[in-house]
């Protein structure tokens, strides 16, 4: 009964998506917007259709939905740019790795400390899964033609690379904070990360130069129709997630470099014809699991969170990055306005409720943990879809130079 009823809403926001298509980039909404929004509808405190467990009872669907979610988007973000470009953007996104992801991470834990009154190592957990950005929602800002035409490649490129990258390297840090919480011991917790990184590195890499070899080899011979071959990069983001869960290595960023190694051993046009598909599956993915968070969102704790939890919202968004990005502008090369449109979207989504699950796993449901985190992402989920048009128009007029003054003409 609950997966038709999902299924319903899915598909009647498909042909609404669908008939929207490009306009869908110039309205304050986006996908994941109309998702929540729909669940929020159909969940048991409006029309009580729809009945799943609050997300604090209940979280294994959601963590395996928001995982394969992560896979297939994560898999979009490594093809969406020719390999050249991905290079010329190494050392931001590295910078924004080590240093403003680590930075994000103490600066939302201390502000639930504060705000929440909580114990440290309920901050830590509720910090790191908070900490990656996501390439769920980022996507909306950074796909498009209105995007193309009003944002730099620069920044479009940045924000994307970092999104697929950070939401496998946050595993690192989500694990130390289960390590602070008492979860594992310290040195189990280093070993785990060193496998998880170290093997989805390199079963990610192969898998990926195996699938684009396996591609070429058969558009070579003729044995791999056009068709097919344009949604084989989603079949090869699921093969890699389930492997990836059979060894126990990060399946989120064993996805994403298999999807740079695929990239790498592309085949130049054909690629280019896979990325809207990629891209198309990527926007329509996301409504199955924002329908079911909807109807998950935990409406009694929140309420029990009060004023501490508005405040976190209001300090999450606009403490957790953006003054991180603005400290950060001279080594990543960016001016005032790029600062602070990459500061302010960089977006708390899919990558939280994955993070936010797998400790609930590992450590138990924290109720205040979940309650807190769940709130901020769907706070984001709403800011980010609303503010995304207008901050793209407000950046156009920030980065656009004045236009020069006519010359003054002489007199006879």
């Amino acid at each position: 009964m609950v997966i038709d009823i999902v299924l319903a809403a899915v598909g009647v926001l498909g042909v609404g998506v669908t008939a929207l298509s490009a306009k869908m980039r110039r309205l304050p909404v986006s996908e994941p917007l109309l998702g929540l929004g729909t669940g929020v509808l159909l969940g048991p405190y409006v029309l009580d259709v729809l009945t799943v467990p609050p997300l604090t009872v209940e979280h294994a669907l959601l963590h395996e939905t928001s995982r394969i979610l992560l896979a297939v988007s994560v898999m979009a973000v490594a093809l969406r740019y020719p390999t050249a470009d991905v290079r010329r953007q190494w050392w931001p996104v590295v910078v924004l790795l080590v240093v403003a992801m680590p930075v994000m991470t103490v600066v939302t834990a201390g502000l639930g400390w504060v705000l929440l009154s909580v114990p440290v190592a309920a901050a830590v957990l509720l910090g790191a899964a908070l900490c990656p950005t996501d390439p769920v929602l980022a996507s909306n800002v950074v796909t498009g033609e209105a995007a193309e035409k009003d944002l730099p490649a620069r920044n479009r490129q940045i924000l994307s690379l970092e999104s697929g990258a950070n939401d496998g390297l946050a595993l690192p840090l989500v694990l130390a904070a289960v390590a602070v919480a008492g979860g594992m011991g310290t040195g189990t917790a280093v070993l785990e990360s060193l496998w998880q990184v170290a093997g989805a590195v390199l079963m990610g890499a192969g898998s990926g130069w195996a699938g684009g070899r396996a591609l070429r080899w058969g558009e070579k011979y003729g044995a791999t129709d056009p068709a097919p071959a344009l949604f084989f990069t989603v079949v090869l983001a699921l093969g890699i997630l389930g492997v990836a869960g059979l060894i126990r290595v990060d399946g989120v960023l064993a996805v994403f470099v298999g999807g740079l190694a695929f990239n790498g051993t592309g085949t130049g046009s054909e690629r280019a014809a896979e990325v809207p598909i990629d891209e198309a599956i990527n926007r329509f993915a996301v409504l199955p699991l924002f329908v079911l968070l909807g109807a998950a969102l935990p409406w009694r704790l929140w309420a029990e969170l009060g004023w501490a939890g508005v405040a976190l919202v209001v300090a999450v968004l606009t403490l957790r990055r953006v003054p991180v990005l603005l400290l950060l502008r001279r080594p990543l090369r960016l001016s005032m306005p790029d600062g602070l449109y990459l500061g302010w979207f960089g977006p708390i989504g899919v990558s939280a409720l994955f993070y936010l699950t797998l400790e609930a796993e590992r450590m138990g449901a924290n109720e205040t943990v979940l309650a807190a985190g769940s709130l901020v992402l769907a706070a984001s989920t709403v800011v980010f879809g609303v503010t995304a048009v207008a901050g793209r128009v407000l950046y156009r007029r920030a980065a656009t130079p004045p236009p020069a003054p006519p010359p003054s003409g002489g007199h006879r």
